[in-house]
């Protein structure tokens, strides 16, 4: 079996390419792929070769873990069904390239416990679910409610969305760029340097920027508490003593959980979370090369979705 993929061959140089998968198995499915997203945080440093050294990570690779596609073939010991409509968070399944996430390709096999099955009503929005599991997974990590989330792209927004779906106040969402202080539902969007002396108790980081720490920080109460959601290529740190005099619980929110994913799924499919007006750009396969650096450079582009519909 083979797969047109999407294939950064060495930083900064993208192709598409026809790839041969592995057999599928007993408990595997075979996806054929609708629609992806990228990712302006992990791929972006896989594009730029500044992504700190994982295990299984190498050149050339398939990035991509938010694809959305339907069920073509299921094994006996998948758990899937042919024709559902299935989420799929990455893919390991080609002979000649690393899948690092893996799931931008026309088609995957990859075990059916990882896959989650989505009703017909999310269609494309399903690209959105590994961000919007990365959200709830962060705002489950904070002891308090959370009242100030920094950074206002896609995550920082699906942050600001289950704060509030979840029953908890809006909370206020910084940011430092002009063209993304649009867009908001429910929740105040401010440039930091306007937000006056206004204390939180719960801060999350969404932007991944790992220079707004301090002044993040500085804004806090006592005790204060800062969640890091974003991926952050550079040392992350900060100064001890405005930490100290504020006793500071720092926590990270690594990789997301299948409980966030069912989570998110259901709230989405009930209509508490929203997931509508974050996909911003199109593109086909073949306009990969562009699309890319339009997804990572372009502050108007909030969520470039690749659309497998269209042949590469």
């Amino acid at each position: 079996m083979y797969a047109a993929a999407i294939v950064f061959e060495r930083p900064g140089e993208v192709a598409v390419r026809r790839l041969a998968l592995h057999d599928p198995g007993p408990a595997d499915v075979v996806v054929e792929t609708v629609a992806s997203g990228v990712s302006t945080g992990t791929e972006k440093m896989l594009f730029q070769g500044t992504m700190p050294r994982f295990p299984g990570m190498n050149y050339p690779l398939v990035p991509g873990y938010e694809t959305v596609g339907r069920v073509i073939q299921a094994g006996p010991d998948s758990g899937q069904r042919v024709g559902a409509m299935v989420f799929v968070p990455g893919a390991s399944c080609y002979e000649n390239a690393a899948g690092l996430f893996g799931a931008n390709a026309s088609h995957l096999i990859v075990p059916g416990a990882r896959v989650f099955e989505i009703g017909a009503a999310l269609n494309e929005n399903g690209v959105l679910l590994a961000l919007a599991a990365t959200a709830h997974h962060a705002i489950k990590r904070a002891q308090g409610p959370v009242g100030l989330v920094v950074g206002h792209g896609v995550l920082g927004r699906l942050i600001a969305r289950l704060v509030m779906a979840l029953g908890f106040a809006a909370p206020v969402v910084w940011e430092t760029a002009a063209a993304r202080r649009t867009g908001a539902s429910g929740y105040r969007v401010t440039d930091p340097a306007e937000d006056g002396d206004t204390r939180y108790g719960t801060a999350i980081d969404a932007s991944g920027d790992a220079s707004a720490i301090d002044g993040i920080i500085t804004r806090l109460n006592k005790p204060a508490e800062l969640i890091l959601a974003g991926f952050y290529g550079e040392r992350v740190g900060y100064a001890f003593a405005p930490a100290f005099m504020r006793e500071l619980t720092l926590s990270i929110a690594a990789e997301f959980r299948p409980e966030d994913v069912a989570a998110v799924i259901r709230l989405a499919e009930t209509g508490r979370l929203s997931l509508d007006g974050l996909l911003t750009h199109r593109a086909t396969p073949a306009q990969a090369s562009s699309a890319y650096p339009t997804a990572f450079n372009d502050l108007g582009c909030l969520k470039m979705v690749i659309d497998w519909r269209i042949a590469a």
